[in-house]
C-alpha cells in the first residue's frame, strides 16, 4: 500500500459511524440539559416541547450503542444510526409545525389548549387548577428564534450527522 492510499484510507475513516454516534449522544445530552435548565429558570414546556424531547432521549442510548457496535458489528451500528436519523427527521418536521404555530402560520394542536377532559359542573375548578402551557405562544425567543425553531436546526443537523455517518461507514 502506498502512502497516498494509506492517507486516503485514514482520512476516510476520520468521521465514520462511531464518530457520528458519539456526536449524536453528546448533542442529545447537551440539548436535554439546556431544556431542563430553561425549565429551572421558569420556562415551562408545552406538550409539543415534551414530545420533541423524545428523539433526544433515544439519541443518548442509541448513540452510545451505535458507537459501541461500530467496531464490533458495523451493520448494527448503521441500523441504529438509520433509526436515529429517521427520529430526528421526524422531530425536525414536528418542530417546523410547532414553530409555525408559534408564528401563527397555522393553528397549533388542540391538546395544547386544554388537557382534553371536560367535567360538567367543574369547569371553573378545572380552569383554576390547570396551568396550561400553550403550544402557539413561544415562551422564549433568542435572537428572534424560538426554542422550537432552534430544535428544527438541531434535529436536522443530527439527522444529517447520522446520514453522513452511515454514508462514511459504507
Amino acid at each position: 500500500m502506498s502512502y497516498n492510499s494509506a492517507t486516503a484510507a485514514g482520512e476516510r475513516a476520520s468521521f465514520d459511524a462511531r464518530s457520528a454516534a458519539i456526536v449524536i449522544a453528546a448533542v442529545s445530552i447537551i440539548s436535554l440539559a439546556a431544556a431542563w435548565l430553561f425549565e429551572l429558570y421558569g420556562y415551562k414546556p408545552c406538550p409539543l416541547c415534551l414530545e420533541e424531547r423524545v428523539p433526544y432521549y433515544a439519541g443518548i442510548p442509541g448513540g452510545i450503542l451505535a458507537a459501541w457496535f461500530a467496531t464490533r458489528a458495523p451493520r448494527v451500528a448503521v441500523v441504529i444510526l438509520a433509526a436515529l436519523m429517521l427520529g430526528f427527521l421526524y422531530n425536525a418536521g414536528l418542530s417546523v409545525y410547532h414553530a409555525g404555530a408559534e408564528w401563527k402560520l397555522w393553528p397549533g394542536p388542540d391538546t395544547c389548549a386544554s388537557d382534553g377532559t371536560f367535567k360538567p359542573g367543574a369547569l371553573l375548578q378545572s380552569l383554576r387548577s390547570n396551568a396550561v402551557v400553550r403550544c402557539d405562544d413561544a415562551a422564549l425567543r433568542i435572537w428572534g428564534v424560538s426554542l422550537a425553531g432552534y430544535n428544527v436546526l438541531i434535529s436536522a443537523a443530527l439527522a444529517a450527522v447520522a446520514a453522513f455517518g452511515i454514508w462514511r461507514s459504507r
